[in-house]
């Protein structure tokens, strides 16, 4: 799945560990709303997103999102990815809640 990532020293790409901890911050969000009420959450920033070590393909890896602050429709998260008690990815997201016909909008 990750062979360009790298030949013979496979990882989780950094990409990959930010969406995973996108679309938790995104569960954390929705949870708040009752089942038939939960509106859709877009990724809008990723603030100071560091990596520490690399994942690698076959680790489990721990994901947490914190809710720090909400203003209107933005909601900003304090995330992190663990591998065995330690940190491989930090940072900062912050999701808002989508307008009607949001999620198929492409930007040009």
């Amino acid at each position: 799945m990750f062979a360009g990532h790298f030949p013979g020293n496979p990882l989780v790409p950094g990409v990959i560990l930010t969406e995973a901890l996108a679309q938790t911050a995104g569960i954390a969000a929705a949870s708040g709303h009752a089942d038939d009420e939960r509106p859709l959450f877009l990724l809008s920033a990723i603030r100071g997103m560091k990596f520490h070590r690399a994942a690698r393909p076959g680790e489990t890896i721990n994901l947490r999102a914190d809710k720090l602050a909400q203003v209107d429709n933005l909601l900003q998260f304090g995330v992190k990815a663990t591998v065995g008690g330690v940190t491989v990815a930090e940072g900062q997201l912050v999701l808002s809640v989508a307008e009607s016909g949001d999620a198929g909008t492409v930007v040009e």
